[in-house]
């Protein structure tokens, strides 16, 4: 945990992936944050028990927090967390659209009440429009923003395997968020964020989108290949070790030709010569490199990838990825465990970062009671 949020406070009134990954990476910068979960807890803490007893979900979003289980149609806890975010700095909120404004708690309203707040509320589709009060979740969005159709194979769309559609939404809140702190130092008032799983994967959209609505392409499913370069996918190997490589440009596909290929003549063919064209001729030229790396054990076809100057990696696994010697690990502590997660992306002045402990539910509760319940 750095130093840069010393002071902070946020209070998150948080469940699943989203805010809770919003949250955590402020809490990562030394923010206080408050968790108020419901009174049985952020359901995510049951989304499975493999990490020593708790949910891999929860382990990963909700280091550093400090959590209370608040029933906020009570009106003792109501005023509780009233009190909180009069305090605050920072609230985050990702209960289904319009569920806090029943209770009291709407963003608009709590920026009236506290003019340097920002808050932040991240839903499914948005505060209006026509399903804005749907319930939304990971994978429903990728298929609502189109993600699962260029997703897969010929046989049929497939989810993305990591919640891609909540970390999106994420990062847009962090980001957005720690834009409204730089600004509110100028200004001294707050900002009303909104942000949606939709907006945010529907921005990642944007290169198949444009090349349909304007190009007139629509993006084909095709495994692990690149719908829109070739060749820039993967390639068996004589030894069954499956290698995925990329050729961006015109230099390195030349290069390809000469030295892995050993066929320095198509490069020039005019089935192959652009991108579009081995685009459009994929099926054969794939028939070509794939018989050209099955003669070739993985190790060879390195040094060859190497010696062309293309960028090349392994298709892993989870447990090959446990051992990859690029892979930083942080420890974080539970209850009486430690465990190793994977490191965040960012690393600042080279120095390593320190993960808080993940809560019980309701740990600070009683602390948290005696601290804002007071009026």
């Amino acid at each position: 945990m750095n130093q840069d949020l010393v002071g902070i406070t946020v209070v998150s009134v948080e469940q699943a992936v989203a805010a809770p990954y919003v949250s955590s990476r402020l809490a990562d910068a030394g923010a206080r944050v408050i968790k108020v979960e419901r009174p049985e807890g952020d359901f995510a803490r049951d989304y499975d028990n493999l990490v020593c007893g708790e949910s891999a979900y929860f382990v990963w979003l909700n280091r550093g927090k400090e959590s209370i289980c608040l029933d906020l149609r009570r009106s003792g806890d109501a005023a509780i967390l009233e009190n909180m975010v009069a305090q605050a700095d920072i609230f985050i909120q990702n209960l289904k659209s319009g569920s806090l404004g029943k209770l009291g708690f709407h963003p608009k309203e709590l920026r009236e009440r506290y003019p340097s707040l920002i808050c932040c509320s991240i839903s499914g589709f948005g505060s209006d429009g026509p399903r804005a009060h749907l319930k939304a979740y990971d994978l429903i969005v990728q298929a609502e923003a189109g993600l699962c159709s260029i997703t897969g194979t010929e046989d049929g769309p497939s989810r993305v395997g990591v919640s891609v559609c909540d970390i999106a939404a994420g990062m847009n809140a962090h980001a957005a968020i720690l834009q409204a702190l730089f600004a509110r130092e100028r200004t001294k008032r707050g900002r009303l964020i909104e942000i949606s799983l939709f907006d945010a994967l529907a921005d990642w959209m944007n290169v198949p989108f444009l090349q349909e609505i304007y190009g007139g392409r629509e993006t084909k499913r095709i495994g692990v290949n690149h719908a829109s370069l070739s060749p820039y996918g993967a390639y068996g190997c004589r030894d069954g070790v499956t290698l995925v490589f990329s050729v961006q440009n015109a230099r390195e596909w030349i290069s390809f030709c000469d030295v892995f290929l050993g066929r320095p003549e198509v490069a020039m063919d005019d089935l192959y010569a652009t991108n579009m064209a081995r685009l459009q001729n994929r099926e054969a030229l794939d028939t070509l490199i794939s018989a050209r790396f099955f003669s070739l054990d993985a190790e060879e076809a390195i040094r060859l990838l190497e010696q062309s100057g293309i960028a090349y990696g392994r298709l892993n696994k989870i447990s090959d990825l446990a051992e990859h010697p690029h892979l930083r690990r942080s420890a974080i502590k539970m209850d009486a465990e430690t465990i190793d997660i994977i490191s965040p992306a960012p690393v600042i002045d080279g120095t390593r970062i320190t993960l808080g402990r993940v809560p019980k539910k309701d740990e600070h509760g009683l602390s948290l009671r005696d601290e804002f319940g007071k009026t």
